[in-house]
């Protein structure tokens, strides 16, 4: 059992740093600005130190972000989720060292719009580890598939009709 948290740990790292980042479909996910990568890559680090501890691994803030961003451009955010988006854009704003202007910041979310913060956040984790275990599931069947015929080519069947 040991072995297999060995190669979660290390499939969580390698995810932290390969993972897709989950946009909208619709061509947009091509705009995410280099600072907005770099910060989703460094918050799915530290999100893995606090799985470590104990805390339920979600989607980042600016991950959330990103997707928001990218909705926004497809189509007309609601106003809640303007709000949101709004709230999360200043939070994530804090690795670029900068603010959002006054007259559009959001300090604090209503309870229901924290709640749908969270869900988005959880749906967009299960989105990118899933895709992550699809693939090494694939990885792992070709592999197989790959030592079936080697070893059909090291010994070939007794007859061969």
């Amino acid at each position: 059992m040991e072995k297999r948290a060995v190669e979660k740990g290390i499939s969580d790292i390698v995810g932290a740093l390969a993972d897709p980042i989950i946009v909208w479909p619709g061509g947009w996910g091509d705009t995410l600005p280099e600072w907005m990568k770099t910060a989703i890559t460094m918050e799915r680090l530290v999100m893995n130190m606090g799985a470590l501890n104990g805390e339920e691994p979600t989607g980042t803030d600016t991950e959330a972000c990103a997707y928001l961003y990218t909705a926004g451009l497809s189509f007309p955010l609601s106003h809640d989720w303007s709000q949101i988006y709004l709230y999360i854009a200043g939070v994530a704003m804090r690795w670029k060292k900068a603010e959002l202007p006054e007259d559009i910041t959001v300090a604090s979310l209503e309870k229901h719009q924290m709640a749908d913060l969270d869900r988005l956040k959880q749906w967009i984790y299960r989105q990118r580890t899933g895709a992550r275990l699809e693939s090494d599931r694939a990885e792992r069947r070709q592999q197989k598939e790959e030592e079936a015929v080697k070893i059909k080519a090291v010994q070939p069947a007794p007859f061969d009709f």
